[in-house]
């Protein structure tokens, strides 16, 4: 007996973790976030073949990261460049003329363009840029819910399965190459990781029960997850290609949601006994897990941020609602509605799901962008790093 199918034990799990009991009377203020200084850049038009579509991406990427205001008064800097025949050259200079960023980009426009951003991100802030990375996602726009991938801004949209039944959980390795997610194909929840370059997909964890919530290690050496192979849902680590499980928690309450340190040595995750779902934080090796002090009483589905300093998370009041934390001891705050934040590479964005769309909001200027919808009902984002 492989144990129950997943209108059983999968939602029981779910049901478990989102309404176990409602957030206990608190009355914990929303801060507003204020908005962040800002450099003002001039761009030209980039000349060439492509140039104007290499200038509409670059403007885009700049606009969404929230450090730039674009146009030509006062310009602190200004871009320039020109896109053609396979290859970009782009330059910023100063308000002085002088040239603090020249380089040429081989490949496609849409992609040295993106990179071109990057490098004004990094080079004017220090801040690693979003363009160029991607996400991933379910969507039920053909009736079922399956693994959608998509660029980081909502483009080139493409469909990854066709298994016409339930795919749920799906996280993508920190360089964007490979996709894990849970599949119900055997009419079991296992889990399964896709190569996205080579197209081929394999069923790595398959234990009896359930095995659900796979979330790569930033090296994408390993995979954490929920397993019950033992009875009840616990955390495990297993290697990328699926062997070595280890158990990390011995409990009687459910598991879920792991998300990983940026050096890979602790893991947070949500775990729901008797009461409301709780975040915890254990080492990856195993041991005792410590309770986080959100100050709030139900909460899921934590994304650990690139720099290691925040935590966002799922708040059950009522309405799902989206918590960020200062894990330096800053506190938490709601940034707004919303499920399954996700952390961006620069750790100021979040792509989250409401409503059955997918949006950015800046965590720094409260800037919310809407980058995907259309697709039937679109949640459970994960972003590569």
């Amino acid at each position: 007996m492989r144990g129950e199918k997943f209108p059983g034990f999968a939602a029981a799990l779910l049901l478990c973790l989102t309404t176990c009991i409602s957030i206990a009377a608190e009355d914990v203020p929303t801060i507003t976030v204020s908005k962040g200084d800002q450099i003002n850049l001039a761009i030209t038009p980039l000349t060439g073949g492509d140039g104007a579509s290499a200038t509409a991406i670059v403007e885009k990427d700049l606009t969404l990261s929230g450090l730039f205001k674009l146009g030509s008064a006062n310009a602190s800097y200004s871009a320039k460049g020109n896109s053609g025949g396979g290859s970009l050259q782009g330059q910023v200079l100063d308000h002085n003329g002088g040239t603090v960023l020249s380089k040429t980009y081989s490949g496609p426009a849409s992609r040295t363009a993106h990179e071109f951003a990057n490098d004004i991100i990094e080079t004017l802030t220090g801040n690693k840029g979003l363009a160029g990375s991607k996400i991933a996602f379910i969507a039920t726009r053909t009736g079922h819910k399956e693994v959608y991938v998509a660029d980081y801004d909502g483009g080139h949209v493409r469909q990854l399965t066709h298994d016409n039944t339930i795919s749920v959980h799906p996280s993508l390795s920190p360089n964007g190459d490979r996709i894990a997610y849970t599949g119900y194909q055997s009419g079991y929840a296992d889990v399964y990781v896709i190569n996205l370059v080579s197209g081929a997909r394999n069923k790595i964890v398959n234990f009896p029960g359930t095995n659900s919530g796979a979330a790569f290690s930033p090296d994408g050496s390993r995979l954490a997850l929920t397993i019950s192979k033992d009875g009840n849902p616990e955390l495990y680590v297993v290697s990328a290609s699926g062997g070595g499980a280890r158990r990390l928690t011995h409990t009687r309450g459910v598991e879920s949601g792991p998300t990983w340190s940026p050096n890979g040595g602790e893991i947070i995750y949500s775990f729901s006994d008797t009461g409301g779902a709780q975040l915890y934080r254990i080492a990856s090796s195993g041991g005792q897990g410590q309770r986080l002090p959100t100050g709030y009483g139900n909460c899921t589905e934590p994304s650990w941020s690139p720099d290691g300093k925040k935590i966002a998370f799922n708040v059950r009041s009522g309405d799902f609602q989206i918590a960020v934390m200062d894990l330096n001891g800053g506190g938490a705050r709601i940034v707004g509605a919303g499920e399954n934040p996700v952390w961006g590479p620069d750790s100021r964005h979040l792509i989250f799901s409401e409503g059955g769309a997918l949006y950015m909001v800046d965590t720094v200027s409260a800037r919310k962008n809407k980058i995907l919808d259309g697709l039937g009902k679109i949640t459970e984002p994960s972003w590569s790093r």
